[in-house]
């Protein structure tokens, strides 16, 4: 049993007790935020807040840029999806799930595009392509980046960005060393592919003729 422990947590021996003990609280946050996401529900953006917001400050301290700038646009998005999902569309209903327009899929290919160019730029100037999991980075910032967008404006679409950034993201979280946040993302795998069914079952139902 003690090697099993080891490999998956002795990467965190020589980690500052007070980073384990927010990467912890981070990732409850991250799991709640998810969790909430798949229900629908706007505490999906309080409880992210406060992840993104660990988050960022660790992920600076670890000098993971590209992470760490996930976050931080996450953290923005945040606020912008909650304005979103707080709007009414009319004296009764707020913005409600729908499936991303031909315009909407073109904004995201141009998104993902310039942010994989934003974040070649940052890694180029900060030197930082010391490891391959940085070429890996700017692929998973910029499919995130696409999937926070989507979810801001409530579209079904942004769970399947997710579920292929999470699953990239399990491996390469372990392999920096950073074993609570990679089981996060495993979790965060299964929950969106819940979480695309239930928006799915949802859209389904607001389409059916009253």
């Amino acid at each position: 049993m003690q090697p099993i422990f080891d490999f998956f947590f002795d990467q965190y021996s020589g980690y500052p007790t007070l980073f384990i003990i927010l990467e912890i609280i981070a990732v409850i946050f991250g799991f709640l935020s998810v969790w909430y996401s798949k229900q629908n529900n706007i505490l999906v953006y309080p409880t992210g807040i406060v992840s993104t917001i660990i988050f960022v400050y660790l992920l600076w301290q670890w000098q993971l840029l590209g992470d760490m700038m996930i976050n931080a646009y996450y953290f923005s998005m945040s606020i912008y999806g909650w304005y979103i999902w707080t709007r009414k569309v009319d004296p009764e209903h707020y913005t409600p799930i729908t499936s991303t327009t031909k315009k909407e899929q073109i904004q995201s290919v141009f998104i993902f595009l310039g942010t994989l160019l934003f974040v070649f730029a940052v890694y180029e100037y900060f030197e930082k392509w010391n490891n391959w999991t940085a070429y890996v980075d700017t692929v998973t910032t910029a499919i995130f980046f696409v999937g926070m967008w989507l979810m801001a404006k409530r579209k079904i679409e942004n769970w399947i960005y997710w579920i292929i950034g999470d699953i990239i993201s399990v491996p390469l979280y372990f392999y920096k060393g950073l074993t609570f946040t990679s089981l996060q993302y495993l979790v965060f795998t299964i929950i969106a592919i819940y979480g695309y069914k239930a928006w799915k079952k949802n859209l389904r139902n607001d389409l059916r003729p009253a």
